[in-house]
């Protein structure tokens, strides 16, 4: 690596900069998020779930979040603020209608680093984020996705069947396979092809990517990891905080 490139990697880091979509109608979780936004409710009866991601943040070295506010925006910027309380800088963009995973950063690709980090704003999880962008950096990938393995219990039978006749049979197998956490590492660069203002997914990046050969990267995680969207980890968030808490925000009391 040239001396340059090192500057520039060491700038990149220094600058760590998160983008966290802030802006759904959390419509699995209603009735709560009539009122509230979604990165807003409540876990463990004293703190937001984005509170907890920014406060995470800022411990891991991140020093400016940007929030993609639509639904209920002004109660996030009512609650975030500039993000002082919690050390980093917040500022915000604000969606007048959905525009997906990807859409929002590329509306503001000139104010990101090279390498940032984007995120839902409804994930609980103890993944260090900064090993995540480090990672990142290291394999030059135009997107690392940070990807947690489930295993799916399956409840019949299951045949292979070739030409009409049963080949295989497996009594209740279980079915292991990777999911994307809702959490990436992105290279500014590749985004620059695709238009500003216009709703863009993730889906349609993993495939435009996965397409022209520029294969995203993997960042597997076995730790903890809930996606508080699904009502089912959100209870679950709640009845066990007292356990999970610590290692979510260590030092909490």
């Amino acid at each position: 690596m040239t001396t340059s490139s090192v500057v520039e990697q060491r700038n990149d880091i220094d600058c760590r900069h998160v983008v966290i979509l802030a802006g759904g109608k959390g419509v699995r979780l209603r009735p709560y998020t009539t009122v509230i936004p979604k990165p807003l409710v409540p876990i463990g009866e004293q703190y937001s779930i984005l509170e907890i991601v920014l406060r995470q943040l800022a411990s891991q070295g991140f020093l400016r979040a940007t929030l993609a506010i639509g639904h209920l925006g002004q109660l996030i910027r009512a609650y975030v603020g500039d993000g002082s309380q919690w050390g980093i800088d917040v500022d915000y963009i604000e969606e007048d209608s959905p525009l997906g995973t990807i859409g929002p950063a590329l509306t503001i690709l000139d104010r990101l680093p090279e390498n940032f980090l984007l995120m839902n704003g409804d994930i609980l999880t103890d993944l260090d984020y900064a090993a995540l962008m480090d990672h990142h950096a290291a394999n030059c990938a135009p997107l690392t996705v940070a990807t947690y393995e489930r295993v799916h219990q399956v409840d019949f039978g299951v045949l292979e069947v070739i030409d009409c006749m049963v080949a295989t049979f497996t009594e209740k197998p279980p079915i292991t396979y990777s999911v994307s956490m809702g959490i990436y590492g992105v290279s500014k660069r590749h985004l620059e092809r695709y238009t500003p203002g216009l709703p863009y997914g993730f889906d349609e990046l993993m495939l435009d990517l996965i397409e022209r050969g520029t294969l995203p990267a993997s960042y597997r995680f076995d730790g903890f990891w809930l996606d508080i969207g699904r009502p089912d980890d959100y209870d679950r968030a709640n009845r066990e905080f007292d356990v999970i808490g610590p290692r979510l925000l260590p030092g909490m009391r």
